[in-house]
């Protein structure tokens, strides 16, 4: 996108400035936060708010999370925050969880996908904090904003990722490479007990121990919420994910063209195109979506993606890999 595509450094107050008129005056900004780069609006603005769906190819009734500075903000979008949602908050904002809570009447309708809930989180990056307070000061009380990327795509950790994705003409803060690399644990704290919906890298122990109770299992009842469909972040390579006995009995047969390998333990034959996963989940999870996009770009047609280890450390990393295999499986059916 050159010189003139509109790409903004997060460090300059000037930048900050000039992405929450745009936010006020209703156009969209890609911002970075700690999990992933977000497509953001001003949250009370349906008008606004469309823009996002338009944009991404999103259906509008799949709802997104509205990002606000605090939970002073978080109470003008709910029309309560029951007692667990408010200890989440307590102990994990800023930072990377979403607690879905009872929405306020006539408010953020659009954002929630037309549901009586809402998606509220506290994103902990100080370029994302400095937009929503400057955002702020122009009236703007929270930013809906999914992943930067078309919908059930690969999301972005960088600026350029951004770039990709859209035409010219985008606000993009660039605010570096985001920390965590994956979207937030969602919390449904909306029906009495909380509901894990999607996980992040914060484990369901660490949440249960806030929560003062078990997290149940998502059930039929559960609301919609982001990054929550059978199939998403999906790559334009195929994606297959093998448990490692079984990717190294793929491996020594005849492999495909332009096959690509993400694995923790199982040896790759030379001439192969390979990227070590980490042998840490947190640092598996900060690459995961950096090393799909660079495959892609690579070449690959397939990537073998060796599956992660089973303990809940890695759920969010097994949670995306499984949702982008499925991508394949559901085009394939």
């Amino acid at each position: 996108m050159g010189e003139d595509a509109m790409l903004l450094n997060g460090q300059d107050p000037a930048a900050i400035a000039r992405a929450a008129q745009a936010l006020a005056d209703g156009a969209l900004v890609a911002l970075p936060t700690e999990t992933v780069y977000g497509l953001g609006a001003r949250a009370d603005s349906d008008a606004a708010v469309a823009q996002i769906f338009a944009a991404k190819g999103r259906p509008a009734d799949h709802p997104l999370i509205v990002h606000v500075l605090d939970v002073a903000d978080a109470e003008r979008f709910a029309q309560d925050l029951p007692p667990v949602a408010r200890r989440l908050m307590q102990a994990f904002w800023p930072g990377p969880l979403t607690v879905i809570v009872p929405r306020a009447a006539g408010m953020a309708a659009a954002a929630a996908g037309g549901q009586g809930s809402i998606g509220l989180r506290c994103p902990a990056h100080p370029v994302a904090r400095a937009l929503l307070a400057e955002a702020r000061k122009l009236g703007v009380l929270g930013v809906a904003a999914p992943s930067a990327n078309r919908f059930g795509r690969v999301s972005p950790t960088s600026a350029q990722h951004v770039l990709s994705e859209f035409e010219p003409g985008l606000l993009v803060l660039d605010g570096g490479d985001c920390e965590v690399g994956i979207e937030s644990s969602i919390v449904d704290c909306s029906r009495g007990h909380p509901v894990l919906l999607r996980p992040g890298v914060l484990t369901e122990a660490e949440i249960a121990a806030v929560a003062g109770e078990p997290l149940a299992p998502r059930d039929a009842a559960a609301p919609r919420a982001s990054g929550t469909l059978a199939a998403h972040y999906a790559p334009s390579a195929v994606v297959r994910l093998l448990a490692p006995a079984e990717l190294q009995a793929a491996l020594s047969k005849e492999t495909p063209h332009a096959l690509a390998v993400y694995s923790r333990t199982v040896a790759v034959p030379q001439g192969l195109l390979q990227r070590v996963m980490p042998r840490h989940a947190r640092a598996a999870a900060q690459e995961l979506f950096a090393v799909l996009r660079a495959l892609d770009a690579q070449g690959a047609r397939e990537i073998w993606i060796e599956t992660p280890p089973a303990d809940a450390a890695w759920d969010g990393v097994r949670d995306r890999l499984s949702r982008a295999a499925a991508a394949f499986s559901d085009s394939a059916s």
